[in-house]
Formats: C-alpha cells, sequence, structure tokens
C-alpha cells in the first residue's frame, strides 16, 4: 500500500480530532497532519508530502478562501484536493469555495460517513490523476529516447538546439556540438552481425553519456554516430571533453565474441560563436565537417573548427 497523507486545518482541536479518528477508523490514510489556521497549514503543505487537504473556511490569521487562493497559486501544489469545511447553511461560501478551487465541501456538523465517502473518492481521483501524469512523463521520455542506447533521439536534438542556441545568442556566452562516429563499424557488423553490432552501440552509449558533463545533452544522432550539446562550453571546452570520450572508448574491454574487440571514434566539434555558424544548421554542418577531417586525418582523433571562434 502507498503511503497516503491527509491534512487537516481547523481551529477547534475537538472537530480536529473528531475527523482524524473518524479517519482513521476507516484506514482512510497512513498519515495525518494536522494544524490549527490556514498559515499553519500552508507550512505543512509546503514542507511534506500531502495528498489531500481538509481545511475550514472560517479560521484566525489565513481563513480557508485565502489559504485556497495560495495553494492554487503555485503550479506544485495546485493538484492536491481541497476539501473546505462549510456551516450547513453557508452555501455562499460553498459555491466561493468551489469557484475558487475548491475540489468539494463538507458541512459541519459532518455525517462521518459522508466525510469518508468524500475523501476516498477524491484520493481515488487524485491516484488516477497521479498514474496518468506518470504514465505521460514516460510516453515522453520514450518519445525523446533511442530505444537500443537509452540515449537522446534525434527529434529531441532539434527540441534542445531550438531552446539553446536562442539562449546562447541572447546571454552571449558559448554553445559547442560534437559528433562522434565509431571508426569501421561497418566491419563489426559485417564480421559479428548486427546483434553484436548493438551490444557494441550500447557499451559505446554508456561510456559516451559517462565523459558528459551533468548538464550536457547526449544523443543517437543515427546508426553510429552519436552527437552531443555541451552549453556553456567554449571550443577548448568541447575540445576537452572530446578527447576524453575518444580515450574512454578506445578503454572499453567486451567479453564473449568481441573479446578482441577494440573500438575507436572520429570526433568533430563545432562552437557558437563563431564565423562558420549563424544558424543551428550551421552548427551541426560545421561539426559534420570537422568530423570529416578527423576520418581525413586517419581517424581516432578529434577535430575542431577551421576558422577561428
Amino acid at each position: 500500500m502507498m503511503e497516503t497523507n491527509i491534512l487537516v486545518i481547523e481551529d477547534s482541536i475537538t472537530i480536529r480530532k473528531e475527523i482524524i479518528e473518524t479517519l482513521q477508523t476507516h484506514s482512510i490514510a497512513t498519515c495525518y497532519h494536522e494544524a490549527g489556521d490556514g498559515l499553519e497549514g500552508l507550512k505543512i503543505l509546503l514542507g511534506s508530502k500531502i495528498d489531500l487537504v481538509v481545511c475550514d473556511v472560517e479560521m484566525p490569521r489565513l481563513d480557508g478562501f485565502r489559504f485556497l487562493a495560495m495553494v492554487r497559486a503555485r503550479e506544485e501544489l495546485r493538484d492536491i484536493p481541497i476539501l473546505l469545511l462549510t456551516g450547513k447553511g453557508d452555501m455562499d461560501s460553498k459555491v466561493r469555495g468551489l469557484e475558487q478551487g475548491a475540489s468539494d465541501y463538507i458541512t459541519k456538523p459532518f455525517d462521518a460517513s459522508e466525510l469518508v465517502a468524500r475523501v476516498k473518492i477524491h484520493l481515488k481521483i487524485k491516484r488516477l490523476q497521479d498514474e496518468l501524469l506518470r504514465a505521460n512523463e514516460l510516453l515522453l521520455e520514450i518519445s525523446h529516447t533511442d530505444h537500443l542506447t537509452g540515449l537522446y533521439n534525434r527529434r529531441y536534438l532539434m527540441d534542445i538546439l531550438e531552446r539553446e542556441y536562442p539562449r546562447t545568442k541572447r546571454t552571449g556566452s558559448s554553445l559547442s556540438f560534437l559528433i562522434l562516429d565509431i571508426d569501421h563499424f561497418k566491419d563489426i557488423n559485417d564480421k559479428f552481425g548486427h546483434q553484436e553490432g548493438d551490444t557494441v552501440l550500447a557499451h559505446a552509449a554508456a561510456v559516451f553519456r559517462e565523459q558528459l558533463r551533468g548538464y550536457d545533452t547526449p544523443v543517437r544522432f543515427g546508426g553510429d554516430e552519436f552527437v552531443a550539446v555541451l552549453p556553456e562550453a567554449s571550443l577548448s571546452d568541447a575540445m576537452v571533453v572530446a578527447e576524453r570520450v575518444r580515450k574512454a572508448l578506445a578503454q572499453i574491454a567486451f567479453s564473449g565474441k568481441l573479446e578482441k574487440v577494440r573500438i575507436s571514434a572520429s570526433l568533430g566539434v563545432a562552437v557558437y560563436p563563431s564565423a562558420e555558424v549563424a544558424t543551428v544548421e550551421d552548427l551541426i554542418r560545421a561539426a559534420d565537417n570537422a568530423l570529416y577531417r578527423a576520418k581525413a586525418r586517419g581517424r581516432n582523433c578529434a577535430e575542431g573548427p577551421t576558422l577561428a571562434a
């Protein structure tokens, strides 16, 4: 059973205890928090993981409506269901609360079975919303990820570049782009088969990712080509990364059929700002040209731009 946390905000200690005891009797949650007013309740909400709030309308310091407005104003708290406690004939408070974002209301003096039923249904809705959110996040991650290597895919690369390039222009910083090609990878596929070739790619991708900085973006560009977006990296910074990657790839030790296989890689680096880079496409092209020069030089090396940055 997943942990469920309920916060009860009520200035009457007696009513507060009664609510909690009622919910405990029906094993609604695993943990209960309590507060005497909206301000105290807001502090708890900001410092703890809360799944549902039961909140009185009339309280000292910070009443239920102001509490509700402050919670709904915060992005990270907006999905938490809030059930308002109102007087039995106080229709204005009920309508006002619902209009301001309350999930539901419970009248005082409350009926125990009604309280339990309303809390249960809103916790169920919250769980379903959380599951949907996690599913959507997973789908988004899958849509951005190469299934074989676990690196980002080409589609996500363009999203990153379309964000990072304008930001770099605006801030006057630098943006480097690195492209890598595993030398003679076709020979591995031809000799050992594509399944073993995929094993080589997966190992190479893992080492590639490990050698980048935490805020760099590693991408499988296609086939045996990997690229990386390096924000805030000068040409000299990017060349250091490229050389570190090259050396690490050369140290990979495979097992089984690939035991005697050693790989190397050729790398090309481009940077913005540079005389040869005016667009995102220019940045990719400049790195690809540098990669071509690395291959022409004999492979297993890294090349930068021909023009000064």
